[in-house]
């Protein structure tokens, strides 16, 4: 009997739906006569999935007795007795009662494949063993329950449910998932929307690399090798050579550029192993992909292209990315080269990207040497044609065709002239011209063999052929000049337009620009040096590169900008012609710290501005909200004091209520006020020291009404790193303001949970909310969202609980209530010697 067939519905959360499309899909296969059981299916009390079960057959639950409680799961021995052809059974990674047949859900379901049945079930990412430390960081959770990858991925079938995170917390906000009571507690912390993005992402790739494997699997079985372009997958063909982290680099940008993109960079060694490449090198590049999330390959090939289009063609790949061949020129005269060779030969379904590159610490460089401009293996190879060769010529036309004739012998020496001009130059071509002479009167003109002429037409004619040899030789060394000279142009044109267009766009990196000058010019260090007079000391503005100098005298090169700035390069003497693109470097420079100084002192005045607009509103509020309960304390006592009026017990206890209520306000909005105070001079110098909430939050809620405030802070939770005193005060202004705008008859809810490495306070009220485009305008000072009255305060309560809870390393923001409301989200810091407690997820989340 085979093994039955797996199909699995992955989830990236509970709710997404997976149940539903199981029973969905039993209800399609019993229609077309499929003998279907449900075996175990878990409808957690959700209306639309416990109706999906009528109508299939339910394989009755065999009862476990275990620590005095009696607990069901699916009964294996019954499914196994009715072998029915599939088989429902939801939630693989669930964990057996102790005393049932197997300790994990997936080792029944391997029974049941075991025993031909196919079986269809669902399992959610998070419970996937692989992700279990993934999913921690994500949502602070540690899932208990897993399932090996292993028993997922041999899975038949691996539909995925997919859900947007919005859909999702709107069916939980609708009752179709949790029960109303664990709504608030479930979209607060688990069901956030960043980790319900972030595990939708898990479960995508996690079904990606799935349909590659199955993919790959199908290629291998059809013997199939030409490249299907469903996947970007990048091949980074390495020498061993600094230029593999460049390739390396270019690659994952192209990756980055198609969704789900693949690096695999790989490294072909001779198989009779006389050649490698630097150990060290590899290793670093090794690290470097690996950084990236690439892999590396070591592959052994005789022929470096055939082996890497191979490589390239068995992974599947897409593009392969090369570097520019470092061989010298006259090698191409014996194979074309790795990369001309690879890109011929890759045919219409492999991309094939040449990518430029430079030795380290070259920089970008002008042509400065000018016997450098031809290239020091072409001068090399300019005088073995200018010399060596009308030797040979020499000795191959003595002793083979002697009787040539010398005008043919002169033109055959010619062509080695030039030869010389054309690949050394000018001192080449003369040698050459001077030796062949000699040559053509030795050897080919009589008198031979002795340094004489006889012939007065000979000598006319060995005296054109050194004319001609010299006026090619001049041509040619013209030509290299000029091309010089173009190069440095087009080297400094492009230097310029980049100064112009930094200027252009507002650029404001003095060390990127300093950096650019010393890459350009390959120097070791680069200074900005001012100073205030022509008397004071020198004083450095920005500084990059190594071993940097403090005084313009110590540079090797130094460039004066106005009377008091100068520019100080070391590394080597610069010629005098690359004074020009130094000076545009300097004034740039100087432009770029004037630039910087005048944002600086915008940014200073910014601030001055919004001193100015905080002493404006200070007035405003002292003139009107601060004088408002001084004239209702005033207008109390003036009424008891009073000789006319007799009052009665009520009244004066009434009226010292007043007064009393008057000088608490007061010493609120004056608290407040000093407090602003110390956030902008800078002067609250937290004490950071271990403190439990439970401790903290009671003091805070003083001064609001007793049933005003619905208070859930466990005993169970980590201890935070804060200030006891400016927390405090931070949680007291939040709960007034929530208090303050709540609905008659509907509590402040403080709540407290701990998340990873911090525990998240969270103050929710049922108040008519704050728009979102409101939401960081109302932690401003002196600002009051919508028309609240001018009794509510002066605007500062919510400023002063940000900056006191930023002050002691936290957190301070504002959310949305489900259902309607606000809720403010203070996050701190645990303390760090204290290990983080896990917050519980309701039953129907784990599971």
């Amino acid at each position: 009997m085979g093994r039955g067939k797996l199909r699995i519905y992955l989830g990236a959360a509970p709710g997404v739906g997976k149940t539903y499309a199981m029973l969905s899909e039993a209800h399609r296969r019993v229609e077309r006569g499929t003998d279907c059981v449900v075996g175990f299916v878990e409808h957690h009390s959700r209306p639309r999935t416990e109706v999906m079960l009528h109508g299939l057959e339910l394989i009755e639950r065999c009862e476990i007795e275990y620590r005095g409680s009696t607990f069901t799961e699916m009964d294996v021995d019954a499914i196994l007795a009715r072998r029915p052809a599939v088989a429902l059974v939801d939630e693989l990674a669930h964990t057996n009662v102790p005393g049932s047949r197997n300790a994990k859900r997936w080792q029944d379901v391997e029974e049941l494949l075991h025993a031909g049945i196919d079986v269809v079930s669902t399992v959610n990412i998070q419970h996937l063993e692989s992700l279990g430390d993934v999913v921690e960081t994500i949502t602070g959770v540690r899932q208990r329950e897993t399932v090996p990858d292993e028993v997922a991925r041999r899975a038949d079938q691996i539909e995925l449910v997919d859900m947007s995170p919005q859909a999702l917390r709107r069916r939980m906000a609708h009752g179709n998932v949790y029960k109303p009571d664990k709504v608030d507690a479930a979209l607060s912390n688990y069901f956030r929307p960043g980790n319900l993005t972030a595990l939708r992402e898990l479960a995508l790739l996690w079904v990606a690399d799935r349909v590659d494997e199955y993919l790959q699997e199908y290629r291998g079985e059809h013997n199939i090798r030409s490249t299907w372009q469903a996947r970007e997958r990048i091949v980074v063909g390495l020498t061993g050579g600094p230029e593999g982290r460049t390739l390396i680099r270019r690659a994952a940008r192209l990756a980055e550029k198609g969704a789900g993109g693949e690096v695999l960079a790989v490294y072909i060694a001779a198989s009779d192993g006389l050649t490698s490449a630097s150990p060290k090198e590899l290793a670093l590049q090794r690290t470097l992909v690996e950084d990236l999330g690439g892999t590396f390959h070591h592959v052994i090939g005789d022929n470096i292209s055939d082996a890497l289009l191979e490589f390239a063609r068995g992974c599947n790949a897409t593009q392969i990315v090369l570097g520019v061949s470092r061989r010298r020129s006259w090698q191409y005269a014996f194979s074309p080269g790795v990369s001309a060779t690879v890109a011929r030969e890759s045919g219409p379904d492999l991309d094939v990207h040449i990518v430029t590159h430079d030795e380290a610490a070259k920089g970008r460089g002008l042509p400065v040497a000018r016997g450098a401009r031809l290239g020091r293996s072409r001068i090399i190879w300019g005088w073995l044609a200018g010399i060596a060769g009308p030797a040979l010529l020499a000795v191959l036309l003595n002793q083979l065709v002697p009787d040539l004739g010398l005008a043919n012998d002169m033109l055959l020496f010619l062509t080695f002239t030039v030869a010389a001009a054309l690949l050394g130059g000018l001192l080449p071509a003369l040698a050459s011209a001077a030796f062949g002479s000699l040559l053509l009167n030795y050897f080919f003109t009589p008198p031979l063999h002795e340094f004489t002429i006889s012939d007065p037409k000979n000598i006319v004619a060995i005296a054109i052929f050194v004319g001609v040899a010299v006026s090619v030789a001049s041509v040619v060394d013209l030509a290299a000049r000029r091309t010089h000279q173009a190069a440095r142009l087009r080297a400094e044109s492009e230097i310029l337009s980049f100064l112009a267009g930094s200027v252009l766009r507002g650029e404001n990196s003095l060390d990127a620009l300093l950096e650019r000058l010393r890459e350009t010019f390959a120097m070791q260090s680069v200074v900005l040096l001012e100073r205030s007079s022509e008397v004071d000391p020198w004083t450095t503005a920005a500084s990059v590169g190594t071993s940097p100098v403090s005084r313009p005298e110590e540079a090797d090169v130094d460039l004066p900008i106005g009377d008091n700035m100068a520019l100080a390069l070391t590394g080597r003497v610069l010629p005098a012609e690359d004074r020009r693109v130094l000076g545009a470097f300097a004034a740039q420079a100087a432009v770029v710290l004037d630039r910087q100084r005048l944002v600086d002192e915008a940014e200073k005045s910014r601030e001055l501005a919004e001193a100015n607009r905080i002493r404006t509103a200070l007035l405003a509020a002292v003139s009107h909200d601060l004088r408002t309960p001084l004239a209702g304390i005033k207008a109390s006592v003036t009424s008891l004091r009073s000789d006319d009026v007799e009052w009665s017990e009520d009244d004066k206890a009434e009226l010292l209520e007043g007064i009393e209520d008057g000088a608490d306000r007061l010493a609120a909005l004056i608290g407040n006020l000093l407090d602003m105070s110390r956030l902008n001079t800078g002067t609250v110098v937290p004490l950071i020291r271990e403190t439990d909430l439970d401790e903290v939050v009671p003091m805070a809620l003083g001064g609001v009404p007793e049933d005003s405030v619905a208070l859930d802070i466990p005993e169970t939770l980590p201890m935070v790193a804060v200030d006891r005193g400016l927390l405090e005060r931070a949680v007291a202004n939040i709960v007034e303001n929530a208090v303050k705008y709540s609905p008659d008859g509907q509590p402040v809810h403080v709540s407290a949970s701990a998340l990873a490495s911090r525990v998240e306070l969270r103050v929710v009220d049922r108040g008519p909310g704050v728009p979102d485009e409101a939401k960081n305008r109302i932690f401003e000072p002196f600002q009051r969202h919508g028309d609240a009255p001018r009794g509510a305060g002066v605007g500062l309560g919510l400023a002063v609980a940000r900056g006191f809870t930023e002050a002691v390393g936290g957190t301070l923001t504002a959310e949305d209530t489900p259902g309607g409301g606000l809720t403010m989200v203070i996050t701190l810091p645990i303390a760090g010697d204290v290990p983080p407690v896990s917050p519980e997820l309701p039953t129907s989340a784990v599971t």
